[in-house]
């Protein structure tokens, strides 16, 4: 049995049409509504209207009812969404410093709570039972920010947590957990740089796991981190990180480096829904240059362009995606294409002048429906073509652009993928050990050499070989081969501890 063929929903100024998805991307006629905000339910079912206003600011409703379950107010403009577990069997809220838990969309009895004095973030686990949540607390007077993980309902105090991490220079955190809920990523960051290195100020990047392991995750360039995401094998992330170009690094869990990307105009990194190919773009105040990789072979499949664009997302069937210009972020040339991910476009719709494109969403659909398939490097057939974008010269000074490039005329760090540096010998990057040792030994033969330059390198004679002085003998042959090894420690300048009995000799041929 095919799989099913998943639904786009594009949502603007003049309505919202269902647009069924790759190859034929036909419109649904049945269908024509204007709606302030929509959704789809998780499995993708449903689809909804705008939520139900009512007295209070914050209204529980059932969709298959239509009735609403609680009516709540919520004075806080930040932290005041519930969130629900996948199943909905477990749904929590924050109120003051606690977190409030309900069981089975019962919302008139609390069935948990955990304090925890000035809470103000939460994140619940994926997946099944049990249920995991994150909580942040900001440091106030001196004392350092922190995250704990604990695993529903066991929330008898710090001891009950399944991992802790502390850390300073956190004014908001954003916590993302795996697909698997085995780990979360935490990305603290402040508003101001006190050392005034970065406009964007300060971020940091720390992992938890619920077996307790922590970590800070050593990034290996200087400047902001502008995207974090879990592979759906929940085994690796990418972090997008560093000044401009910026650097693109997958790392496993236990932090360290599996894979650089080098550095490029970047600022999002997005998985398949199936794990095996990775994009990385450059959005907003980027050209939206876009580079998809095989993560499994370490390999660019193709370099398409989709300039303009606010919006990327993955369709469930991890062969095509969506990149949409929407307003309010732009107001003009608003559109969307649907891609191949070998960088031909495969449909294209403008919205008409005077009109404006608001938003658009894949249908979701339960894990497993699409199966991953082999990566293609052969671009798909297309009527519209490709994007693929051209290597762009880089913008040298007038003075400079009839001198030839040298690393001091150069305006930007360029480092391409490690695959392909000089002297790359495979996909993989070395191990900690081979890494330690490949250090150790460089760094032993660089002592040498600065100790006796000479030691290294054979020093070859000028001179021919008829020229060479004869070698002088005394007629006894053990003394004749002192007298050589005096004269080889001469030529190469080594120590050597000589006998009585030949001091005199070593005296004269020095």
């Amino acid at each position: 049995m095919a799989p099913p063929t998943p639904l786009l929903a594009v949502r603007g100024s003049d309505g919202t049409v269902l647009l069924r998805g790759p190859p034929n991307c036909e419109k649904n006629a049945d269908f024509q509504r204007s709606f302030p905000y929509v959704a789809f339910s998780k499995d993708g079912t449903l689809f909804t209207q705008e939520n139900p206003q009512g007295d209070a600011n914050l209204q529980l409703w059932d969709l298959q009812t239509g009735t609403c379950l609680k009516a709540l107010y919520h004075k806080k403009v930040q932290g005041w969404c519930p969130s629900w577990s996948d199943d909905e069997k477990i749904a929590v809220r924050s109120v003051n410093n606690e977190l409030h838990f309900f069981e089975n969309n019962d919302f008139s009895t609390i069935a948990n709570k955990l304090h925890l004095q000035k809470v103000s973030e939460f994140v619940l686990s994926p997946g099944s039972q049990p249920s995991k949540v994150a909580v942040y607390v900001p440091g106030s007077k001196g004392a350092p920010s922190f995250v704990r993980l604990y695993q529903y309902p066991n929330f008898g105090g710090p001891t009950c947590a399944l991992a802790n991490k502390s850390f300073f220079k956190a004014d908001r955190v954003t916590m993302l957990w795996n697909k698997k809920a085995t780990a979360v990523l935490v990305q603290a960051s402040i508003e101001v740089d006190k050392t005034g290195a970065s406009y964007y100020g300060e971020q940091t990047l720390h992992y938890l796991a619920t077996n307790g392991e922590t970590s800070a995750v050593q990034l290996q360039k200087n400047g902001p981190i502008y995207d974090v995401a879990w592979s759906p094998s929940s085994t690796e992330f990418c972090v997008v990180y560093g000044f401009m170009p910026a650097k693109a690094t997958v790392y496993n869990l236990k932090c360290d480096p599996v894979f650089d990307f080098g550095t490029g105009p970047r600022n999002a990194v997005y998985y398949s829904p199936q794990g095996h190919i990775l994009v990385l773009a450059g959005f907003g105040n980027l050209r939206g240059q876009m580079e998809v990789w095989d993560v499994k072979k370490w390999k660019q499949v193709s370099k398409p362009q989709a300039p303009d664009s606010t919006h990327f997302a993955w369709c469930p069937d991890g062969e095509h995606v969506v990149t949409s210009t929407c307003a309010p972020r732009l107001r003009v040339s608003n559109g969307y294409k649907i891609w191949h991910y070998t960088g031909t476009v495969l449909y294209k719709q403008d919205t008409p002048t005077g009109t404006e494109l608001w938003e658009t969403v894949w249908q979701p659909f339960p894990d497993g429906t699409f199966p991953e398939r082999p990566v293609k490097y052969q671009a798909a057939p297309s009527e519209l073509g490709s994007t693929e974008s051209k290597p762009a010269q880089a913008y040298r000074p007038p003075a400079l652009r009839n001198k030839p490039v040298t690393a001091s005329s150069k305006l930007h760090e360029e480092e391409p993928p490690q695959n392909m540096r000089p002297g790359a010998t495979g996909d993989k990057q070395l191990s900690k050990t081979a890494l330690k040792n490949q250090k150790k030994r460089e760094a032993k033969k660089a002592a040498k050499q600065e100790i006796n330059p000479d030691a290294l390198e054979p020093q070859s004679d000028p001179s021919p070989a008829s020229s060479a002085q004869p070698e002088v003998s005394c007629g006894d042959p053990e003394t004749d081969k002192k007298i050589k090894n005096v004269k080889k420690v001469k030529k190469y300048g080594h120590c050597l501890i000589v006998s009585s009995n030949c001091i005199s000799w070593w005296l004269k041929y020095l």
